[in-house]
């Protein structure tokens, strides 16, 4: 008697046990991005360990083996059943799948390293922008170049090399520690772009020319990842906590503290001037604490810690001058100001 295969490849497939797995999966690799929200933290390490938890996941389901969920037939890169609405979530989903423990930490070591240092350059909300478009990129170019195939691709490779094209692009001189040739070391961003883009073009051509066998290496998709974040990376950089092309090394003992305060002292320069207070400029000037707060507020408030801890305690002590609604403290990046609980149009201080 041959035993049946549970093939989840398409929703209609899909037993009720299955979508119990899949909302687990699901929750599992958002609850970092969620943390990391909540707690104004790094979204790049916010990745590394949503990638990490779905890992552990897998490996779960792989070594107990009796729920019957193939994660792989419903979430890796298929190309044959893209073309379909229904099958474009693989676009991102094949992100988070990865074949073997050394794929998953070959991706996170560049998540980390680069990302990292990147997303202090571009902000959160760019970092990810760039993140998808390599991983979107790597998965078009795949998809292009193998239109039939039902072989599963899997894994974050093309947004990790997407992370190096965005970086490229803006910020090509930076240092960051990676581990490049035998050594790790402080590298500037073109040396490593030039080695790990250049081995994946020769790879790419030895494996056409005959010269080395097929390999189940989506080098393709490394070079679409890279390229589309690197042509697109420049427009989204705009505005970004770091202008363009200025330099600074990332991760160096002995030079990570000037990196730092290079982006620190960027931070100062647009955290607001504290002369006007909206609060005066509505008619309602603020009395007992809330004055003596706002007096502390403008007398310390030059350095970022100490602005911030002042603007938090003035949130606890005052309303809205327009709506006399609650008021909290918004954290983007390094940079604090009020906000208005009801309507972000009437308070947005300093």
């Amino acid at each position: 008697m041959e035993e049946s295969v549970d093939l989840d490849v398409f929703w209609s497939q899909l037993e009720s046990t299955d979508y119990v797995w899949v909302a687990i999966f699901i929750g599992v690799a958002v609850a970092p991005f969620f943390s990391a929200w909540k707690q104004k933290t790094s979204l790049a390490l916010a990745m590394i360990l949503s990638t990490m938890l779905i890992m552990f996941l897998r490996f779960f389901l792989d070594a107990v083996n009796i729920f019957g969920f193939e994660e792989i037939h419903l979430f890796a890169m298929i190309p044959a059943l893209v073309t379909e609405p229904d099958q474009f979530h693989r676009f991102i989903t094949a992100a988070w799948l990865h074949s073997n423990w050394l794929h998953v930490l070959s991706n996170i070591i560049v998540i980390g390293l680069v990302g990292v240092p990147l997303e202090q350059r571009l902000g959160g909300k760019r970092w990810l922008a760039v993140y998808f478009l390599g991983l979107i990129g790597g998965n078009l170019a795949w998809v292009a170049a193998h239109p039939n195939s039902f072989v599963p691709a899997l894994g974050a490779s093309g947004a990790a090399f997407g992370l190096l094209g965005a970086y490229m692009a803006c910020w090509p001189n930076d240092e960051v520690e990676f581990p490049l040739l035998f050594f790790i070391r402080p590298w500037p961003i073109w040396i490593i772009v030039a080695v790990r883009l250049g081995l994946e073009v020769y790879q790419m051509y030895s494996i056409e020319a005959g010269t080395i066998g097929s390999t189940n290496i989506a080098h393709l998709a490394h070079v679409g990842g890279f390229f589309l974040a690197y042509a697109l990376a420049r427009p989204i950089a705009k505005g970004a906590p770091s202008s363009l092309d200025s330099t600074t090394t990332i991760g160096s003992s002995s030079s990570s503290e000037s990196g730092a305060e290079s982006i620190r002292k960027r931070a100062r320069e647009k955290m607001g001037s504290l002369d006007n207070d909206p609060w005066m400029e509505a008619g309602k000037p603020l009395q007992a604490e809330a004055a003596r707060i706002l007096e502390r507020l403008r007398a310390e408030g030059d350095e970022l810690e100490t602005r911030q801890a002042w603007l938090e305690e003035l949130a606890e002590q005052t309303i809205c001058p327009i709506c006399e609604g609650e008021i909290f403290t918004e954290i983007n990046g390094e940079i604090c100001r009020l906000r208005c609980n009801l309507s972000n149009a009437h308070i947005k201080w300093p």
